[in-house]
């Protein structure tokens, strides 16, 4: 069998992309060797990997079965050619780094300035999403480690315990429950109107673990796609909301929001260190993972 990285590096760029036309402008390679790579790949294995809809490449069940797979081998091969390329692991090498909203805003920045000054060289790329988009990018080798807000559930993850995160729950001074002395309750939490993340999100899949226990419904007053908006929401009155102490600790000591004393139990969640399970780890990412769990300590 011919089969080359390349080829599969082509497979991939296609079920990224969904054409040859675009696979061969991500991999600077012409439509006709494109397609050519690809339609010897399909000879190779005997078998077609994708569905021709329209002008669209879809991957059938042969390319999805092929998927992880030829993701792990190129992954693998990236990881080598680092490697040798640069015999200094430290010189003129980086790192993709996937980071959910909440940490890649308010943590990762710190995080990373500090171990550059232990290794000035290093380069790292950051791609900041939500949590099941960063699970995603981990899964298919997009990039090389994933720091996330809220569980994974892909079989394919190693998902590491990382920080905890104390949550609070938040309204504007001038919202009615933040008037008196007294805990807030279940009913009253129950009947007021939250401010929340979208579906998929860390947060709002942690948040919702941690209250729906106890108050069985949310009201949603509205949906917003990052946790600054719904900061400055909630600062403006328009609902109350339950966020990362990291997130709203600015807003705490200039008064904008206050911390609603409720009868609840402290309300907690973890961070996670995620990669694949088939992914080569390089020096370069373990001496870093080995930065983070030592970095946390500190936290």
């Amino acid at each position: 069998m011919r089969l080359t990285i390349r080829q599969l590096q082509i497979f991939l760029a296609v079920a990224k992309s969904g054409s040859t036309t675009a696979a061969g402008e991500l991999l600077a390679l012409s439509q006709s060797a494109t397609s050519a790579a690809l339609n010897e790949l399909e000879n190779l294995l005997d078998s077609r990997l994708f569905d021709r809809v329209g002008k669209r490449l879809l991957l059938n069940d042969n390319g999805r079965m092929l998927l992880p797979q030829a993701s792990q081998v190129v992954d693998a091969a990236n990881s080598i050619e680092q490697q040798f390329l640069t015999p200094d692991m430290a010189q003129g090498g980086g790192l993709q780094i996937g980071s959910s909203t909440t940490i890649g805003s308010y943590l990762l920045p710190a995080l990373i300035a500090a171990y550059r000054q232990r290794h000035s060289e290093l380069q790292v790329r950051v791609t900041i999403a939500n949590t099941a988009d960063i699970v995603a990018a981990v899964a298919h080798f997009e990039v090389d480690l994933g720091l996330i807000e809220g569980p994974c559930h892909a079989p394919d993850v190693r998902v590491e315990p990382w920080l905890m995160d104390e949550l609070l729950i938040v309204g504007a001074p001038h919202h009615p429950l933040a008037a008196g002395d007294k805990k807030i309750t279940v009913s009253a939490l129950r009947q007021a109107e939250w401010l929340l993340r979208e579906p998929g999100s860390g947060t709002r899949e942690a948040v919702e673990q941690a209250l729906l226990p106890h108050l069985h419904h949310l009201r949603q007053s509205c949906e917003f796609g990052n946790s600054e908006a719904i900061k400055h929401a909630t600062a403006a009155g328009l609902g109350i909301s339950c966020l990362s102490r990291a997130v709203v600790s600015d807003f705490l000591q200039s008064g904008r929001l206050v911390v609603l004393k409720t009868t609840l139990p402290r309300l907690q969640r973890h961070f996670y260190l995620i990669h694949s399970k088939h992914k080569m780890l390089s020096p370069r990412l373990m001496q870093f993972l080995a930065y983070c769990r030592s970095w946390s300590d500190d936290v």
